[in-house]
């Protein structure tokens, strides 16, 4: 029998929690308001809107081919969170427009493939709580969806959360900034060490 309580707590556990999602989101919503970070937040549910349909869909192979490729995937992932840190750290006020390539649809999206956090928690979720009952294509594609706007609300929440403190952080800019950054390397840490 399908228990919905397990799989919202799981869910809106792991992505309402600090990650590279919300953090950029935050960022980006920070520097440049909340309209201009919709194109980084939809490029978000976006691609974990495809990161979920394929790990429904290819979740058997998945499963047997992680643990060649999670290694890969890990330094791949923390690598490019290091580079986003990087360029959150050094930015300063005046360089809007070096950071407008970190609010892109395309970084939104990037993100989540090269992000082996996003890749095993579609797996994990896929394979504990969604195939076991259902696996029609519609039920498939629906709750891909549905965990990818859950992402979306996730994301909006943290760019919210940057546009409403953003008098605040715009006068601790870079300290702000360097926290951020920090837990961007944090998140690539804690990829590479699990």
């Amino acid at each position: 029998m399908f228990n919905i309580i397990p799989l919202l707590s799981y869910v809106f556990v792991v992505t309402f929690t600090p990650g590279p999602n919300n953090i950029m989101s935050m960022v980006n919503a920070n520097t440049f308001g909340y309209r201009k970070t919709l194109k980084f937040i939809l490029g978000v549910f976006t691609g974990f809107s495809i990161i979920m349909l394929l790990s429904s869909y290819f979740n058997l192979l998945l499963l047997n081919v992680m643990p060649k490729v999670k290694f890969f995937m890990s330094i791949l992932g923390a690598l490019y969170m290091t580079y986003l840190a990087y360029k959150i750290i050094i930015s300063s006020n005046k360089s809007n427009e070096s950071k407008k390539h970190l609010n892109s649809f395309y970084t939104g999206i990037s993100m989540q493939f090269v992000n082996p956090k996003v890749i095993l928690y579609g797996i994990t979720v896929m394979s504990n709580f969604i195939i076991p009952y259902y696996k029609s294509n519609m039920a498939l594609i629906f709750f891909s969806v549905l965990l990818a706007t859950v992402a979306l609300l996730s994301t909006s929440c943290w760019a919210l959360f940057g546009v409403i403190f953003q008098k605040f952080l715009s006068r601790y800019r870079k300290p702000f900034n360097i926290a951020m950054g920090l837990l961007l390397i944090y998140s690539a840490i804690s990829i590479v060490v699990l």
